[in-house]
């Protein structure tokens, strides 16, 4: 810590006094038996206030009984000068309220702020004292304690972290198409009336449709064939294989010629417990209950069999109901459809196409969009076609990254979710923006999610509290948490948060880093880099305490 001789001006004043002398030249020659210490040495802002500590320490003899001192720190800078507030000291024997000194010495510590301004940039802090004895007062020079100011701490950036919905939109879609054709009991032999079913025949043309469209992939295909649960498992595995080969057969036929169709994978269930367990389920059985149950407390399918065909008119109604249902093979494809690029949905839009897209791709067109008037409109479009609650948000956050925002809380009024995340947290970024710290983060704290914490890291900055900024920062990836931990002391951390930011601001911030490790040649190196892409950063880094050895 730095040492000031300082008051000694005034201490050598009042030895003189009390030796009843009168010799400016004493005075100064008692100079170094005063000593004076300042925390920082080199002032810093937080929170918009410049914080300071200073400790005098007075030895025996500097005041007599009767004599005071009062003492006004002074921040000093180009063009003016702000005070701070005035401490009062006094003799044993003056009968007024101030802080007494001992004719044996002393010491005493002062702490006060003193709110910053941009001009304080460059400056000093001295110490401005006046010795009183009796009637008599003397104004000792003005001493200078501190350097002044560092700005880092409060120079992070408040425009807060937020982000638009995600669009849904899947480039590659993914669907299923089935169909199936049944068999008559114990049998496994199509007939020609399940081959021009509906279900059968709209599974064979969309095969054929497939086979031509150049968007479609099939991925998978597989024939599924199942016995109902009658007859003995035995019998009903065989059955099923044997419905497992003539569905194959009905499959080579309906897609003989057609290209691009995978060869299927042949699968045999043989008694389907689970489908006959879900169709009664789905039935209008008025024992179904029942039936559920029994198929509950048996594992052993054919006790499960024996004990439902002993429920004679239960049974009627399956052989009826379910049963017809669960002989059968079912033919299942699984396709890939190659949807819209993201240029083929602004060409729909050039061609004023857009009525044959989703809510999705609208979206979609709205997140690819670089002008922010075009994101505006067609996220205005997806709110008001398809009442897209994404897009009345995202339409939020268009007005927010620009600077708007009245109109940003506008939209934010009309979703239905108050209370979503994203929707809390935008709106702590609104009052963050507004300087209102307090306030943002009572929205940030609501909303909980990981970009509001980080948000909350902000809040922490604001309020000199650098250790739960870095903490809360960590991963941001820029200057506000490079700042954090520039402040902290923590330079490798703040380094690696700026190692993918190629801004200018990151590398002001580079050469800060630089100057603290006593790299002057990197600090330079990285500060020309910054003043090349940003000149206005050359005035702001001549006045920047920072560079002051450069």
């Amino acid at each position: 810590m730095k040492i000031n001789k300082i008051f000694a001006v005034a201490a050598a004043a009042l030895a003189l006094v009390a030796c009843n002398k009168n010799s400016a030249q004493q005075m100064a020659d008692a100079a170094s038996k005063v000593e004076v210490s300042c925390t920082p040495e080199v002032l810093a802002v937080v929170n918009n206030e410049i914080p300071v500590s200073i400790t005098v320490s007075y030895p025996a003899g500097y005041f007599a009984p009767e004599s005071k001192l009062a003492v006004t720190p002074v921040i000093v800078y180009d063009g003016g000068e702000v005070s701070g507030p005035t401490f009062k000291y006094q003799g044993e024997k003056v009968r007024e309220n101030n802080k007494v000194i001992s004719t044996n010495g002393g010491t005493v510590t002062e702490k006060f702020s003193i709110p910053f301004t941009e001009d304080m940039k460059k400056s000093y802090l001295e110490l401005r004292s006046v010795a009183t004895y009796k009637d008599r007062n003397v104004v000792l020079p003005g001493r200078k304690v501190a350097d002044g100011v560092i700005t880092t701490g409060n120079s992070f950036i408040a425009n807060g972290y937020f982000n638009y919905k995600e669009d849904g939109y899947q480039h590659v879609v993914t669907k299923t198409s089935e169909g199936q054709i049944h068999y008559d009991v114990n049998s496994s032999n199509v007939k020609s009336s399940e081959l021009n079913s509906n279900s059968f025949r709209e599974y064979a043309s969309s095969l054929a449709e497939l086979a031509e469209d150049d968007r479609a992939k099939v991925k998978d295909v597989k024939i599924i064939s199942y016995a109902s649960p009658e007859g003995g498992e035995e019998r009903n595995a065989k059955l099923s294989d044997e419905r497992s080969s003539s569905a194959k057969k009905a499959w080579d036929n309906a897609t003989k010629g057609l290209d691009g169709i995978a060869a299927p994978e042949v699968q045999s269930v043989g008694q389907d417990w689970e489908g006959f367990q879900d169709a009664v389920a789905k039935s209008d059985i008025e024992d179904k209950d029942l039936i559920l149950r029994v198929l509950s407390m048996y594992n052993d399918p054919e006790v499960r069999e024996s004990e439902i065909r002993n429920m004679s008119q239960i049974f009627t109604e399956l052989k009826k109901e379910v049963l017809p249902e669960l002989r059968r093979s079912r033919f299942v494809t699984e396709v890939e459809y190659q949807n819209y690029t993201d240029e083929e949905l602004h060409e729909l839009v050039e061609r004023k196409r857009l009525y044959f897209v989703d809510e999705t791709a609208l979206l979609r067109i709205a997140a690819t969009s670089e002008d922010p008037a075009d994101k505006a409109m067609f996220y205005r479009a997806a709110a008001d076609r398809f009442g897209s609650e994404v897009g009345r948000y995202d339409l939020a956050i268009v007005n927010l990254e620009q600077g708007s925002h009245a109109v940003t809380e506008l939209y934010l009024n009309q979703l239905k979710n108050q209370d979503d995340p994203d929707v809390l947290n935008a709106r702590g970024v609104v009052e963050l923006r507004r300087g209102e710290f307090d306030k943002a983060a009572e929205f940030f704290e609501k909303s909980g999610n990981a970009t509001a914490r980080r948000n909350l890291g902000i809040v922490d900055l604001s309020k000199g509290d650098f250790a739960a900024a870095a903490d809360k920062l960590k991963g941001a990836g820029d200057v506000n948490e490079a700042i954090a931990n520039i402040m902290t002391g923590d330079l490798k951390a703040a380094s690696e948060a700026l190692r993918n930011d190629t801004s200018a601001l990151a590398d002001y911030y580079r050469a800060i880093i630089a100057m603290r490790e006593g790299k002057k040649a990197d600090a330079r190196k990285a500060l020309d880099s910054a003043c090349a892409k940003d000149p206005g950063l050359k005035e702001k880094a001549l006045k920047d305490i920072e560079f002051v050895a450069l």
